[in-house]
This record gives C-alpha cells, sequence and structure tokens, in this order.
C-alpha cells in the first residue's frame, strides 16, 4: 500500500534527481520533508524547497517552480508555488473515487500493510511480580506491549506475545515466611492475591521491627532453589493464584499471551551463560560477584552472579533472549518495561553483542514512564497501590450510572459499561506519550464530552446508528461530484492519513500516534455529522454518499480500535 505522502515524494524525488546528477536524498527522505499546512487554504500537503537549495544551487522559488511542472495526477490536482513552499492539493476525484471504496471494500484491514510478512517480531510485555497485585502501575507494559503486537500484526509480523512473569526471586522467601507464619489455607484460597499481598505488606512491616525475618526469607528462598518440596509447593500455588486473578484484568482488556514463561523457566539456563561469558573471556570477579566489565562503553560493570553465587536479572534476561533467539527466530525481540530499567537494558543488550551474536541488533527496549494516582506514587510494600482491578470496577460503576442517566432503556448496559470504563482508562494512558508520567485522573478518563476514550467510543456507535438507520450501507460508485460540503473533503482527506499513522505509531513505537488520530476522525467526523444532513438528507444521491462516508468512519475507527486495545460499541 502505497500512502498519499510517498506516492508524492516519490514523484517530486523523480523531479528532483533529474536536476542533479548525483541525488544525495531518498524518496523516503524527501516524504519526511513534506508538511501538512497550518491552515488548508495553503494546501494539503506542502514541501520546503530550502532544503534542496544548496544541493541543487538555486533560490527555493525557484525549485519549487521546477518540481511543480508536470506534478499533477489522479493522486495530486495541484502543485502551487507560494515562496519557497510548494503547496500540493489531493485530487478530490481520487478521495471520493478512489480512496472511498477502497476503505468500504477493505473494511478494517484499510490501512494494514504486508511488508512484514514472513518475519517473527517477540513481544515481551505486562510480566507482573507474582503474588503481588496488578495495579495502575502494570498499565503501561500491559496496554503499550499490546498495542505494539497488533501494530506489527497489522504490518503482516507474526507476533509472540511473551508475559515474563516475575516469579522468581528473594521475594518469595518473604512470601513463604509470611504464608508460613501468619498465613492460613483457607484465607488464601477465599481472599486469593488480595490475601498474598497482605501477607507479603504484613512481612515488611513485622520485618522493620525484626530485622531478621530478612535473613529467614534468605533461607526460605534457598530451599526453594535447592528444589525443597514444602517450599517448591507453595511456590507454584502462589503462582496459580496470581496468573487467575490476572487473566480476569486480561480478559477485560482483551489480551491474550502466547507464553507465560517467567524468571523461574531461565533460572537452569543461566549456568551455560555464565560458562560462555567466561569461555570468551567477558567474565570479571568483583569482590565475590561475577562482573562484565562496561566501563569502556559508558556504563557501569554487568553483573551477572552475586558474590553468593546466586543468579541476577541480568543473566536470567540473557539466558532468556538466547533460548527466545533458538526458539522463535526471531526479527526484532521487543522489551516494554519503564524508562527506570533503561540502563539494565542497554548493559545487558551490551553483553549480549560482545559475546558475538549478530542478533543483538535486534533487541529493542521501549520504555515509558511512570503512573501516579492525583499525584500519589506507588508503592506495594507500603500498601499503597490502586489496584487495576478495583479501577476498573469504579470506571464501569461510574459509566453506568452516567448510562443509566441518559439512555436509561439501553440494552446489554453492563457488558457497554464494561468495554467504557476499561476503555476509558486505557485511552487515557495510551493518548499520552509513552515516555511521559501520567497523573492519573479518573473523573478526566471519564468525561464524555472531552478528548476521551468514552467520546471515541461514543462517536464509533454513532457511525453504527446511522447506518442503521439507513437500512446499511448503499451500493454506490461515488466522484469528485459527490462532495457538496467542505466537511466531506476534510473528512476524506483525513481518512486518507489513516495508513500513514499506522507507519508512524511502528517507527517511534508509540500507541498514542493512533490515539491522537482517533481524536482527529472524531473531531472531523462530529463536525461533518453537526453540519450535513445524512440519513435526512433529502437528495437520494447525497444521502447515500454520506451514510458510505460515515461507514468509512466506521471501518477506520473500528480498525484504530483495534489497535489500542479498545472496544468497539456499537451502542451507547
Amino acid at each position: 500500500m502505497l500512502t498519499i505522502k510517498k506516492h508524492i515524494a516519490e514523484k517530486l524525488w523523480d523531479k528532483y534527481s533529474s536536476l542533479c546528477e548525483n541525488p544525495s536524498l531518498s524518496a523516503d527522505e524527501l516524504a519526511g520533508f513534506l508538511e501538512y499546512p497550518p491552515d488548508d487554504k495553503l494546501g494539503d500537503l506542502a514541501f520546503p524547497c530550502f532544503k534542496l537549495s544548496k544541493e541543487l544551487r538555486k533560490a527555493p522559488p525557484a525549485i519549487a517552480a521546477a518540481l511543480s511542472e508536470g506534478l499533477s495526477d489522479g493522486i495530486i490536482k495541484e502543485a502551487t508555488v507560494a515562496g519557497g513552499y510548494l503547496n500540493l492539493r489531493i485530487n478530490p476525484e481520487y478521495l471520493a473515487g478512489k480512496l472511498l471504496p477502497e476503505i468500504l471494500e477493505k473494511g478494517e484491514s484499510y490501512g494494514s500493510f504486508d511488508f512484514g510478512k514472513g518475519k517473527t517480531v517477540v513481544l515481551d510485555y505486562s510480566s507482573p511480580n507474582v503474588a503481588k497485585p496488578f495495579h495502575i502501575g502494570h498499565l503501561g507494559t500491559t496496554v503499550i506491549g499490546h498495542s505494539l503486537k497488533m501494530l506489527y500484526q497489522f504490518v503482516g509480523y507474526k507476533c509472540i506475545g511473551v508475559n515474563h512473569l516475575g516469579d522468581w526471586g528473594t521475594q518469595f522467601g518473604k512470601m513463604i515466611v509470611a504464608y508460613k507464619k501468619w498465613g492460613d489455607h483457607d484465607a488464601v484460597e477465599r481472599g486469593q492475591c488480595d490475601e498474598l499481598v497482605a501477607l507479603y505488606v504484613k512481612f515488611h512491616e513485622e520485618a522493620e521491627k525484626h530485622p531478621e525475618l530478612e535473613d529467614e526469607a534468605r533461607r526460605e528462598f534457598t530451599k526453594l532453589e535447592h528444589h525443597d518440596e514444602e517450599n517448591m509447593k507453595l511456590w507454584k500455588w502462589f503462582i496459580d493464584i496470581s496468573i487467575r486473578e490476572y487473566q480476569k484484568t486480561y480478559d477485560q482488556l482483551g489480551i491474550t499471551f502466547d507464553s507465560y514463561k517467567g524468571e523461574s523457566f531461565y533460572y537452569d539456563r543461566v549456568p551455560a551463560v555464565v560458562d560462555e561469558l567466561r569461555a570468551k573471556g567477558l567474565l570479571k570477579i568483583d569482590d565475590g560477584a561475577s562482573i562484565v566489565d562496561l566501563e569502556k562503553y559508558g556504563m557501569p560493570p554487568c553483573l551477572i552472579l552475586k558474590n553468593d553465587g546466586s543468579s541476577i536479572y541480568p543473566s536470567r534476561d540473557i539466558a532468556a533472549a538466547i533460548y527466545r533467539k533458538e526458539t522463535y527466530d526471531f526479527d526484532k525481540c521487543v522489551y516494554v518495561t519503564s524508562a527506570g530499567q533503561s540502563l539494565h537494558f542497554r548493559q545487558w543488550f551490551k553483553v549480549v553483542e560482545l559475546m558475538g551474536y549478530d542478533w543483538a541488533k535486534d533487541l529493542i527496549h521501549v520504555p515509558y514512564g511512570t503512573v501516579s494516582i492525583n499525584g500519589s506514587k506507588l508503592s506495594t510494600r507500603a500498601g499503597n497501590v490502586v489496584i487495576l482491578k478495583e479501577l476498573f470496577a469504579e470506571s464501569i460503576e461510574k459509566v453506568k450510572e452516567i448510562m443509566t442517566e441518559k439512555n436509561p432503556d439501553l440494552e446489554n448496559k453492563d457488558e457497554i459499561a464494561e468495554a467504557v470504563g476499561v476503555g476509558a482508562i486505557v485511552f487515557y494512558y495510551l493518548s499520552n506519550s509513552r515516555i511521559k508520567d501520567i497523573n492519573f485522573v479518573l473523573e478526566d478518563a471519564l468525561n464524555f464530552d472531552g478528548n476521551t476514550g468514552p467520546y471515541a467510543q461514543y462517536t464509533y456507535a454513532r457511525t453504527c446508528s446511522l447506518i442503521s438507520k439507513a437500512g446499511g450501507v448503499p451500493d454506490i460508485k461515488p466522484d469528485a461530484a459527490d462532495i457538496t460540503d467542505p466537511t466531506e473533503a476534510e473528512l476524506l482527506k483525513t481518512l486518507s492519513i489513516f495508513p500513514e499513522k499506522v507507519l508512524s505509531a511502528i517507527d517511534e513505537l508509540e500507541p498514542s500516534v493512533i490515539a491522537r488520530y482517533i481524536l482527529d476522525v472524531c473531531a472531523v467526523f462530529n463536525r461533518f455529522y453537526h453540519e450535513c444532513q445524512i440519513v435526512t438528507a433529502p437528495d437520494a444521491r447525497v444521502r447515500d454518499f454520506r451514510v458510505a462516508l460515515t461507514a468509512a468512519v466506521k471501518n477506520v475507527l473500528g480498525a484504530a480500535f483495534g489497535l489500542i486495545c479498545m472496544k468497539k460499541t456499537e451502542k451507547i
């Protein structure tokens, strides 16, 4: 699929390359120069010619004039010179006669590509720590990771979603101590993760008064490492309880994983990594610990084994990466974690490179900012967390109250309230740039009149309602003459940008590109809705065109929702 920008860029490159013997820029680079003017009276797209002035040894207006000659075609209506800019207008015949039928024919596959066909991406995301709550701090890795998975699938990649559970480490020694001292089997079965969290918090409260509990926890974990029967049984029980609990949240989000292999799976694979590092002369002993010295690369040493000989995150992550390459033969392996872990990933990525694995370049860390609630930071240890299932429940309940007031006779109210309530939280998160810290305010997320998830889902429901009232999508062969209102042309231009936004979201590993685009579509569609009669248009041809345009909006919004973990709601 060729985006409008790429089509224009290739036409411009043909002109540009004819003006110089050895062009230094590619068509893709020219596409990056294309801009959307601040005022559409100037044109639909603009190309600044200043950047070519030095190479072509001409003034920008002269370059614009040279590039404009013979540029018009089926997609470009006209190219006009404005100083050093070449302003371009999209052909209405293309928008109405080609683009609209294409969107209607392709449905929710419009905007997709196949350049990832035959390639595999492994995505490591969500990865909560077992026996701890699934709180709002986990929302980022979960929804960013799954959105990236959907984006990669949309352009043809085979995607492997891995939930790298935090199911190993000294925290399990603490959990085992807490359970043996204060736990009750029936209470844990009843309370599930909530009861495990309560035990974890109690351990830290008691350890403040009795520091020797920390040593006891280390001993219990050592027993677990040596496969002590009682501790292994407790550990597996804690994992089963946790996964059952997490699955409820994943179901609400519509998220599935291909693998739940956590840290414990790679524990036995660490010795082979250590042996390989030693054989390749990369391992050094520093105060009893085994490290890889990264000073020459501007980083602290990467710790491989602690001074007691036990493994640590980098060694397990290296073992996991090697296993995934051997198992899936990935073309990319993407890790979605907080920005606070950026150094950790830079370190062990470098170690993999030093080990001689050329696929180290295919390891990608996608960092994101922190989240707080009304300015308060989260801490499991202190018991100060906002549990995601509780936040979802509160959001769903508030949506139900709003819906009851607005539409008391609505059918399937519970199902719709869940889609909107959960979607509101997801959209609030993903509409922000992932690297930015977020202060979550539920009231803002649930605003039906703002730039929010409910507003987007309400707009989608409006398109469904209009199509239903019209009796379905008409069979029409539209052309430029059918565009009778400026909002129709504006809407078609906005829909034409969707493939471009998909590419940008993947290039930048940034789901917010899609979320913000959804808001753009909603804003333009709602202007069209208020300015134009659609189902009630007196002229049958006008009515059919506008219903078809509404169906195109529904298709694009539906596809975009699927790329950011948003469920579609045909009624609200």
